[in-house]
């Protein structure tokens, strides 16, 4: 499996440095993979989610017996375990593949940020909107910025750090 994922990496590696050329005098190669395979996860979220709460749920609550879930929270929880899977592909195979950290480590890692950014993005909301009385859209959006950039150096120096052999 590890190998299948490795060349689906590959292929896909190829296609994003294909339209990094304009880009490179702005960021560097690994930040552009960052930010299109991000935006690919997310768009692909958004895809799920939008099958799961129309078609899948068909906007009804759903029943597990001990809990009710509404459709649109439902559809969240549905989809995360995906794209939280995919995202993490994603990263280990395209953008951070120089890491050396065993993949289960890197799995949890990967989880441990993304709970921090859902805190960090419950707490900016709370923040901006609430106390700030930002309206909800740009708060989110300014949000976004700070939690891609938290995300993208946590990723690069604690998930998928590189170890690098000391100087003599």
């Amino acid at each position: 499996m590890k190998k299948l994922f490795e060349i689906i990496g590959g292929w896909i590696t190829v296609i994003v440095d294909f339209f990094y050329p304009p880009f490179r005098k702005y960021v560097t190669l690994q930040f552009f993979r960052y930010g299109v395979t991000g935006a690919a996860n997310m768009a692909f979220d958004w895809v799920l989610y939008f099958i799961t709460f129309h078609f899948i749920l068909d906007k009804q609550m759903l029943h597990l017996g001990f809990v009710t879930l509404s459709s649109h929270i439902a559809a969240m929880v549905l989809v995360f375990p995906v794209t939280f899977i995919s995202g993490f592909l994603l990263q280990k195979y395209v953008t951070f593949t120089s890491s050396v950290l065993r993949g289960r480590v890197q799995i949890v890692r990967y989880f441990s940020v993304v709970i921090a950014n859902l805190l960090l993005n419950y707490l900016g909301l709370k923040l901006l909107v609430d106390f700030l009385h930002v309206f909800p859209t740009p708060s989110k959006m300014i949000i976004t910025i700070f939690t891609t950039m938290f995300s993208y150096f946590s990723q690069k120096k604690f998930t998928f750090k590189k170890i690098v052999a000391p100087k003599l």
